[in-house]
């Protein structure tokens, strides 16, 4: 997905101009993977921009630098701050919002400790991640031969940079398969998650997703969706389910900060349900874009004024 440079970004506690943002090649995180980093989204109100969940991700980032032993030297409110500055100097409405951290250059070698860590926070404008279309009418996945990482290699349920070359395989053999997304499988052939989102699946009336044990990375997106749905008076329940339960499934979607909620109307070239976003995926993806835009003043808490 091609973005637009802009004006500034945030690097250990300074704006600087989006063309200095830079590392050097020995940098450790470029080289074996050690960093973190979180994807929010800022949504155009009737308030003004605001932050969707901006303090739940940066909980997270926080949680997956504690993970890997990454000391970031800034608190979540700190972040907080950081994200929102960004924004405004950038003058943005709505946007996609990248904060990353990473250890940086000291010496060679795969141990990290003591080296320095560099933070940084990135602010662009982003549509549909999946594409409007996507949005509108589903889009078409396959199962991938890649299995999920496992919690037993590395953190799985972190938000860890080197983990998401898993990612990057299985999203890539499903384009060029002439897929949309993947599916992946944990090490106990469930359904775990697609390369950058969550999934849910509804049978019966009830929606079910994969649970965090399943080694899964707990969804900002996926806690929220949980949320609305409980709250609208569906049955949701976290329960491990096989890739051949998929193809029984009477409605699929993703949720993620950048799917948002997107509908599947194909699995491994099977046609899920009509063949057409169900009733269940278009009220939640309804309440949810309501939600994030401001239009739904008991979830209000969840946004974050960019002042």
């Amino acid at each position: 997905m091609k973005i637009q440079p802009t004006d500034k970004i945030w690097k250990n506690g300074k704006l600087i101009a989006w063309k200095d943002a830079t590392v050097h090649v020995l940098t450790h995180g470029l080289h074996y993977g050690t960093g973190v980093f979180e994807g929010i989204r800022c949504y155009t109100t009737p308030k003004g921009p605001a932050v969707f969940r901006l303090k739940a991700h940066m909980d997270r980032m926080l949680s997956s630098a504690k993970a890997i032993n990454m000391p970031l030297g800034y608190s979540a409110d700190d972040l907080c701050r950081a994200a929102k500055e960004t924004v405004k100097a950038n003058g943005l409405d709505a946007c996609y919002i990248r904060p990353i951290a990473f250890y940086g250059v000291q010496g060679i070698g795969v141990n990290p400790i003591g080296y320095p860590v560099e933070v940084f926070v990135v602010t662009f404008a982003m549509g549909a991640y999946l594409g409007d279309e996507g949005m509108r009418n589903g889009i078409r996945v396959h199962t991938s031969s890649w299995h999920r990482v496992t919690s037993g290699s590395v953190p799985a349920t972190a938000k860890v940079c080197g983990d998401y070359l898993n990612s990057a395989l299985a999203i890539m053999e499903a384009k060029l398969n002439g897929f949309d997304e993947t599916v992946m499988l944990n090490e106990l052939h469930m359904v775990a998650e697609g390369s950058g989102e969550n999934m849910f699946m509804v049978r019966d009336g009830r929606i079910l997703t994969p649970p965090l044990n399943a080694g899964i990375l707990p969804g900002i997106t996926r806690d929220s969706v949980i949320k609305i749905a409980k709250d609208m008076g569906y049955e949701v329940l976290e329960q491990n389910f096989a890739r051949s339960e998929l193809y029984l499934a009477d409605e699929l979607f993703f949720t993620g900060t950048a799917a948002e909620v997107t509908p599947i109307r194909e699995v491994d070239r099977r046609q899920v349900g009509t063949g057409r976003p169900g009733p269940v995926t278009k009220v939640l993806q309804a309440k949810f874009l309501n939600v994030v835009k401001g239009k739904d003043p008991k979830y209000r808490a969840w946004l974050d004024l960019v002042k």
